[in-house]
């Protein structure tokens, strides 16, 4: 299975459909999971924070809200996804599935309610729960290796996104937004 984060400044693009696409058809051979990243609705919980001086764990449980609206508005645009809200509901017959990350996500013991843990990090745990899958990092920054500690002190990857990988390490790379070619086993590897 892949489980692939499309990352929330996509929103913003040309690409975002050609992704769609691509994992649509991807999905025909293989079982797809999409991760929504929080996009502009993430940048509006920064901005409440900020103005209304709220603490992070009502800040992350909104950003959780966020990943789920823009997970609404993919399957507005690719209807043929199922939506999910756990990984116990990613069933053998769901090909393409987006997750839509719920409540439920503030139980999960490894996950800190602070900025430090984003949707790269909820994406690297959902496909923790699946162990022989793989997870596909699609932003619009580039990189130059896959040092994890390098990626995420450049902004790249969130700070809780290392001590998360390194608890369960799995198949993960960063691509490019432009180089769909790239997907599924091209993109540079973390770790």
């Amino acid at each position: 299975m892949y489980v692939v984060k499309l990352g929330g400044s996509l929103y913003h693009t040309a690409e975002l459909k050609s992704w769609l696409t691509l994992l649509e058809q991807t999905a025909l051979n293989e079982s797809v999971v999409i991760v929504p990243g929080g996009g502009p609705f993430a940048d509006m919980v920064r901005q409440a924070q900020q103005l209304h001086k709220f603490d992070d764990q009502h800040a992350h449980h909104m950003a959780i809200l966020a990943m789920a609206q823009y997970g609404l508005m993919l399957q507005a645009l690719l209807p043929s996804a199922v939506l999910v809200k756990t990984p116990a509901e990613v069933s053998s017959h769901c090909q393409l599935a987006i997750w839509l990350p719920d409540d439920q996500l503030l139980q999960v013991k490894e996950i800190t309610q602070n900025w430090q843990i984003t949707s790269d990090s909820l994406a690297l745990w959902f496909t923790q729960q699946f162990p022989q899958s793989s997870l596909s990092l699609i932003k619009r920054v580039s990189a130059e290796s896959g040092d994890l500690n390098e990626l995420s002190k450049k902004g790249i990857i969130d700070q809780g996104f290392t001590a998360l990988f390194q608890q369960r390490p799995i198949s993960t790379q960063l691509i490019h937004y432009q180089a769909l070619d790239n997907f599924p086993e091209h993109g540079i590897k973390l770790g």
